[in-house]
């Protein structure tokens, strides 16, 4: 990792969770991996690169609000060896109007591990890092995931985590999911 990123890493005992910063995500869309590279410190795997839709939906957040950067996606990085295993990260700062019914000062967060990296608890150890970070240093209190019902595994996540189911939608790209929203202690 780069100094910069790496002072601004969230920190667990296997996981750094890297800030994607706009610059990044241009060279990733505009298929500059090398530059890429350099920016994030590691090599990219194929598993981000496909992550085209996302990359632009946060670029363009980014781009209209700059100083939503600490809130946005970060690479989750396997401290041990230095591979990106997934990415997470807000949708949002705390307070997005679309969550006003359901969660007033709260923020939505979503995560993505990488298959080879699956059922080895980083995705719960990674959510856990990033709500403490926001609560501790932010005083978050409230948390929304939005999870397909079909997905078994985060589904078991969100409940050991302590979310609890408080609606249901249909997301215009995702389909059916479930809201489940937790209060931080």
């Amino acid at each position: 990792m780069s100094d910069q990123n790496l002072s601004e890493a969230i920190t667990s005992a296997r996981l750094a969770l890297v800030p994607m910063s706009p610059e990044f995500l241009e060279a990733c869309l505009m298929g500059e991996l090398a530059v890429a590279t350099r920016l994030l410190g590691r090599p990219l795997p194929p598993e981000w690169l496909a992550e085209e839709a996302l990359m632009r939906v946060r670029l363009d957040q980014l781009h209209q609000n700059p100083a939503l950067q600490p809130w946005l996606l970060r690479a989750i990085i396997l401290r041990a060896t230095g591979e990106m295993i997934g990415n997470i990260g807000f949708h949002s700062a705390p307070g997005p109007e679309y969550l006003a019914t359901i969660a007033p000062a709260g923020v939505e967060f979503g995560y993505t591990i990488f298959p080879a990296f699956r059922r080895q608890g980083y995705a719960r150890e990674a959510s856990a890092t990033l709500m403490a970070w926001a609560g501790n240093l932010h005083q978050v209190r409230q948390f929304v995931l939005t999870i397909s019902p079909d997905n078994l595994p985060s589904l078991r996540i969100a409940q050991r985590l302590g979310f609890r189911k408080v609606g249901a939608h249909i997301d215009a790209v995702d389909g059916p999911e479930n809201i489940f929203r937790m209060d931080w202690a």
